[in-house]
């Protein structure tokens, strides 16, 4: 799971060496937060209409009680094009995803990998898509951002017999077409 911190580190890195003096936002997504998927995202203004949100969820933990594991790290750069300026009003964004998970004994939304209540899944995930946004501005520094996006991901898996055991059952890839990016996000401007 550490590659996806690197991931991660090396877009903040690359965005903040290249933008240095811009206007830059936190954010948070609280939707994703609801459903234990902590996360960040750091966007940065290139200038002009465009800015590259770079946003990273982690959670490295099962369910300590029972055996429901729902272990992933995820890496979402975004370039998006603002309607007028960045941070305020409409945007179209066009997102690459990449990320690794670690499911068992969890029923997932939209039918993706029927198996995980009896079998363990672990992989890599990576994908491309399209979404629309628009950010409220509620002050200065604070802000309200929701986005709607929806791409192609190819997911490779490893399917294993039980959350806990070794025994490979096999291997495989899926193939989704949907929704890649629900945010409904908390903003904070730094100047």
């Amino acid at each position: 799971m550490r590659r996806g911190a690197w991931i991660l580190l090396f877009f903040t890195v690359f965005a903040s060496i290249r933008l240095c003096g811009q206007v830059v936002a936190v954010k948070t997504d609280v939707l994703s937060d609801a459903v234990f998927s902590p996360n960040l995202s750091l966007e940065f203004s290139l200038g002009g209409r465009l800015s590259l949100d770079v946003s990273g969820h982690y959670n490295p933990l099962g369910s300590q009680q029972d055996m429901h594991r729902w272990k992933h790290w995820i890496a979402q750069p975004e370039l998006r094009l603002w309607r007028c300026r960045p941070f305020a009003g409409s945007f179209w964004g066009l997102h690459l995803l990449a990320g690794e998970y670690n499911i068992a004994d969890t029923d997932l939304p939209l039918g993706l990998y029927k198996g995980t209540k009896r079998w363990r899944y672990e992989g890599f995930v990576m994908g491309v898509g399209l979404s629309y946004g628009h950010q409220w501005i509620l002050s200065p520094h604070w802000g309200l951002e929701a986005e709607l996006g929806a791409g192609f991901v190819r997911a490779g898996y490893d399917r294993y017999r039980c959350a806990h055991c070794g025994e490979l059952l096999g291997s495989g890839h899926k193939n989704y077409l949907g929704p890649t990016r629900v945010a409904l996000s908390v903003v904070y401007m730094l100047r």
